[in-house]
């Protein structure tokens, strides 16, 4: 118990603090406004934050790989295998969002600004350019700052020892802003708990059949995709051995992911897993560590679902082509980025608000769904990443590759 609570002692203060905000709501109603500021303060920081965090972050991570090393077919297999599983996650989504409407119904947030709604090509170009350099540090071209981050890591790689000192810099910042967003995070039950009491009380208590529709989704959505998909992935990698293998050794990193609400800590579960399944040694050595940072399924369906709610509080459509496709581009951006950053979550969040140019006020309702989805999201993030594993061999060593180990 105490181990679950040092784990989830985030989650349980902030919880704490939107429990006693929403109480604060709904006995004082409109009154509450008054303490809006202090939620604005925090959303303020993470904005502030959230540039150089992605961008130390990005930069820093494609500086620091070997130039020596060789884009093997275990690698590129690896990356179409990430890709493939976060659109399927994210499609199957959609679709659920479309069977079951939780954003319809929802009272729209009226703000005296207005979205200007643009042709696709002209929205594309400005999400993934800017003009000139400094809009890049605006949050409204988070986008485009994540395309040249790319760029400058790659051109510090490029350079070598020439580029050695500014490599030096770049991970120097990244561990620096790191720590920057756990100390602004440390203020989050007190800044969400001011906003969710200013939301409840100005917009009513029918907030909370929002986030218990979400909730309710999320969860049906996440089981299905863990016992049905994930069967069907394992039984692509091994057939009937692969099914019967991935199951018995799933256990305890399912439970290592929900115990420690961290993808990172479940590694060394994953490893052992892998080992016992039959997966080759150096498939899961490379596989497994960089999936706990890239790939993440269940971070795939709660950002469908998060925006489906926040473009619904602003009356905008989720329902056009344009908006899936974007909306598929950007879980893809968002599973990628938040890996490795500290509440990569919220991380996720702030990009996709700021890449659609929403307001400061559309952030706590995406971050209060990805509190509360949190450890159902760890869990396919952790566990999804050996059954990916699977498949991996699969098209590296062939399809008999488990009876050849087998045998």
């Amino acid at each position: 118990m105490k181990k679950f609570v040092q784990n989830y002692k985030g989650i349980i203060l902030l919880l704490i603090g939107i429990i006693v905000g929403s109480i604060a709501g709904l006995i004082f109603g409109d009154q509450v406004q008054v303490i809006k500021p202090i939620g604005d303060i925090f959303l303020n920081f993470l904005f502030t934050a959230v540039i150089p965090l992605v961008f130390f972050a990005i930069t820093s991570a494609i500086a620091g790989l070997s130039a020596s090393n060789k884009l093997s077919k275990m690698m590129g297999v690896m990356s179409l295998v990430f890709l493939a599983t976060i659109i399927i996650s994210a499609l199957i989504t959609i679709l659920a969002v479309h069977i079951f409407p939780i954003h319809e119904n929802i009272q729209v947030i009226k703000l005296t600004e207005t979205f200007d709604e643009k042709p696709f090509g002209e929205q594309i170009t400005q999400m993934i350019t800017t003009k000139d350099f400094y809009l890049l540090l605006s949050r409204e071209s988070m986008l485009a700052m994540i395309i040249f981050s790319v760029l400058i890591g790659f051109g510090t790689l490029q350079a070598g020892e020439n580029g050695a000192a500014f490599a030096r810099f770049l991970h120097s910042g990244n561990e620096i802003f790191k720590n920057v967003f756990i100390l602004i995070m440390k203020l989050a039950p007190i800044g969400l708990g001011a906003y969710f009491a200013y939301q409840v009380g100005v917009f009513g208590p029918q907030l909370f059949g929002t986030y218990a529709k979400s909730l309710g989704l999320y969860y049906g959505v996440a089981a299905f995709y863990f016992v049905f998909i994930f069967s069907l992935y394992a039984y692509i990698a091994g057939g009937k051995i692969g099914f019967k293998r991935f199951w018995p050794n799933n256990l305890v990193p399912s439970a290592t992911a929900v115990g420690t609400c961290s993808s990172i800590a479940t590694i060394p579960a994953n490893m052992e897993a892998c080992k016992n399944i039959g997966v080759p040694e150096y498939i899961t050595n490379v596989t497994i560590p960089l999936g706990a940072t890239l790939h993440k399924d269940g971070s795939s369906i709660s950002s469908i679902i998060k925006m489906a709610v926040v473009f619904a509080m602003f009356g905008k459509s989720f329902n056009s082509a344009e908006v899936i496709i974007l909306a598929l581009g950007m879980t893809i951006l968002v599973s990628v980025v938040e890996g490795g950053i500290p509440n990569g979550g919220y991380v996720g969040e702030l990009l996709f608000i700021s890449a659609y140019g929403f307001p400061p006020e559309a952030l706590p309702a995406a971050m209060i769904i990805g509190t509360l989805v949190d450890p159902g999201a760890t869990l396919l993030n952790a566990t999804g990443d050996n059954v990916s594993t699977m498949l991996v061999a699969r098209f590296t060593e062939g399809k008999n590759w488990l009876k050849t180990i087998s045998a």
